[in-house]
């Protein structure tokens, strides 16, 4: 998808075309949004199953491992403490 710059609509409900083509989004769906911790804007289609998101994710190069998932979470974990 290439960069497009968009201006919102006085109603709020301006979205490009693209981005809604790629989410399968249809008039009146909804959209989950937040920032993540690296400020983006996320934008997650809140209908549907979880079977809907199939094929929207490149596959893993690398299945993870229980001990790598171990390890993630007791790394964020300790990060997270860290700054409290």
């Amino acid at each position: 998808m290439k960069f497009k710059s968009e201006t919102m609509n006085r109603q709020k409900r301006h979205k490009p075309a693209e981005i809604g083509k790629a989410l399968r989004l249809n008039a009146g769906d909804k959209l989950n949004c937040f920032v993540n911790e690296e400020e983006q804007i996320v934008l997650v289609p809140a209908k549907g199953s979880i079977k809907d998101l199939k094929g929207m994710f490149p596959k893993p190069k690398k299945a993870a491992t229980q001990e790598d998932i171990d390890s993630a979470v007791a790394e964020e974990a300790a990060s997270r403490m860290a700054d409290l």
